[in-house]
């Protein structure tokens, strides 16, 4: 039998060492779906419960293999489906290529069944490539284009492939006019600066006595060179949460994240710095960086376009984050006064203590800061650990120390919901002797993740090591928003709104033949975590935790805090001594170890 563009598409992927696509199947792809009974399932087809998970999966593949994740759905709603998931991987800069159905081509412009422009749906998620194959001799130049564009952009790249086209035959380019053959081999160079941009940047960071560093995702990577930078400036280094697990937390002159979700140590770093060496990210958020004209600012990241945004940065290195910085580690001096990098330190010590006096603060039932504190410790040295968006953002930030082997990740820039799950469903395909964990709101969870724990129930089997956990943090409230709420708009709650039904996770999990614990006092809490390590497959564990503890930023006013406990005591007032108690929390945290308030003009 003759080889179909179908069976090329598969062969190709093949080729180039793609082993599993996540997808959802539709008439729009059949052509690809025979192609893939007579492959045997090679490279193999993982079906999610739905277009999108099957992309944040491609997208949690490739955030924790650092390989390119391929999705594929049917034409129209199901490439429609794909977006958000896409829209999650660009932002987050990570190699994404989604392969889509199409009516066929006789019928186009004939506004037929499940006829969508794609290429006007896909043309600002996959601006760096998007094509339509037409005849076959297009292949494999637009599918090798796509992986190469998406790999070496670290983008979306979109291939569109009509039905009909997906069952012909498939004929290879010829050695003539028109005709575009194309190659596999994909080779890295890793761009440096040039030594006169690299002296400028040692001079600017030389002439600093407080430096203060903030790393993203970029740096990865870069452990040895960050740490022997770091210690030559007597620097301490924030995280972006992208970049969370480029750096241990475990090193005393790690502040932990920067921003809404962060720590006190590195706000008050950035307060206070004089020079800030900025490597691998794109931290959105300026008003936690030095006030303008406070610091002289360096800047390295890998990408040309991405270089001088948020910061009036002083000196722009275009170049990858471990060369670069091990040709600038000559050029820095020591420096030898080590007061401010103590008091860095001393800082941060405080807040570890600070984070453990929170986790044990009284709740009702549980405090949810007490989940992921006695999680951290916990963790395997090899965990793969994602967090969703909401209050389980806020207390992965804080309360969760990556260290060793670890990678952790959320959905960083689009920050949207539901991606938790299906990240470390991604995550495991990619690294099946991997212990993965998701940390779920359940908001998030009745979103997505309810769906995608059948697809869990589907496939563990396969997998070297069953150990997955799926946190859930139930307290039948959309929490973040509704503190949003509270702290910027002064409103108590809005019930119909904010408020969830309850459900069922650990019974659920169960009756999907997977393992389900509930914890719903503190003490269960450990326990819990100590079941859901040692099953012998994946578990769902349920926290019933409470709503009223507050994840007010590191730089709140106390007029802020204020405002956010009126407007709880309005919306509950039966239970306003329990919430006090929270926000009094907060106080021992922005000033511990004394009675004084913080100031109401500035910062607390």
């Amino acid at each position: 039998m003759s080889q179909t563009v179908g069976d090329h598409i598969l062969e190709r992927l093949r080729q180039w060492g793609v082993e599993h696509v996540f997808g959802y199947a539709g008439d729009g792809i059949n052509g690809l779906l025979s192609a893939w009974q007579r492959a045997e399932n090679r490279p193999q087809f993982v079906q999610a419960r739905h277009e999108e998970m099957a992309a944040f999966e491609a997208v949690g593949y490739a955030k924790f293999t650092g390989r390119v994740g391929v999705c594929t759905a049917t034409s129209g709603p199901g490439a429609i489906h794909l977006l958000n998931g896409l829209y999650d991987a660009r932002l987050d800069h990570v190699p994404v290529v989604a392969i889509v159905g199409q009516t066929a081509r006789s019928a186009l412009g004939g506004s037929y069944q499940q006829e969508v422009d794609l290429h006007t749906l896909f043309k600002d998620v996959a601006n760096a490539y998007c094509e339509t194959v037409m005849v076959p001799e297009q292949l494999p130049n637009v599918l090798d284009r796509a992986i190469r564009v998406a790999a070496s952009r670290r983008t979306v790249t979109a291939v569109i492939v009509p039905s009909d086209v997906q069952e012909l035959e498939y004929v290879a380019p010829g050695h003539a006019f028109k005709m575009v053959p194309s190659s596999l081999d994909l080779t890295w160079s890793a761009p440096v600066p040039a030594e006169q941009e690299l002296q400028r940047a040692a001079d600017v960071l030389n002439a600093g006595e407080r430096v203060a560093m903030l790393i993203g995702q970029g740096s990865r990577g870069a452990v040895a060179e960050l740490t022997q930078v770091a210690d030559v400036l007597g620097a301490g280094v924030a995280k972006a949460l992208l970049g969370k697990d480029a750096l241990s937390d475990e090193l005393p002159w790690v502040t932990g994240a920067i921003g809404l979700l962060g720590t006190r140590p590195s706000y008050e770093m950035m307060r206070d710095c004089d020079t800030l060496l900025v490597v691998g990210s794109n931290f959105p958020y300026s008003q936690f960086l030095p006030e303008f004209g406070q610091a002289r600012a360096v800047q390295i990241d890998i990408d040309p376009t991405m270089v001088g945004l948020r910061y009036p940065f002083e000196v722009n290195l275009v170049g990858d984050a471990t060369e670069t910085l091990r040709r600038l580690l000559p050029l820095l001096r020591r420096r030898n006064d080590r007061t401010w990098r103590d008091d860095i330190e001393s800082n941060v010590a405080r807040w570890w203590e600070v984070m453990q006096r929170r986790a044990f603060t009284e709740a009702d039932p549980i405090n949810p800061e007490l989940v992921f504190h006695e999680l951290s410790p916990r963790l395997p040295d090899d965990a793969i650990v994602a967090a969703d968006s909401g209050s389980s953002a806020d207390w992965y930030a804080r309360h969760i120390r990556l260290r060793g082997n670890m990678r952790g990740s959320l959905s960083g820039t689009l920050a949207t919901m539901g991606p938790g799950v299906p990240y470390v469903i991604g995550a495991k395909f990619g690294n099946p002797d991997r212990p993965c964990f998701a940390l779920v709101g359940d908001g998030a969870m009745q979103m997505n993740g309810i769906n995608e724990v059948i697809t869990i129930a589907k496939y563990w089997r396969d997998w070297a090591d069953p150990r997955m956990v799926i946190a859930v943090l139930h307290n039948n409230d959309l929490n973040q928003v509704t503190w949003e709420l509270r702290s910027m708009g002064g409103s108590p709650q809005f019930l119909p709104s904010q408020r969830l039904p309850d459900f069922p996770y650990a019974s659920y999990a169960r009756s999907l033949g997977l393992h389900g614990v509930l914890a719903e006092k503190p003490e269960e809490v450990g326990p819990a975590w100590d079941e859901a390590l040692a099953s012998d497959r994946p578990c769902v564990v349920e926290f019933t935790t409470d709503p009223a503890v507050p994840p007010i930023p590191p730089h709140a006013t106390w007029d802020q805090i204020e405002k956010t406990a009126e407007s709880v005591m309005r919306g509950d007032s039966d239970r306003w001594d329990m919430i006090k108690e929270g926000v009094r929390a907060k106080v021992q945290e922005v000033l511990p170890g004394t009675k004084e308030e913080p100031h109401r003009s500035g910062p607390s």
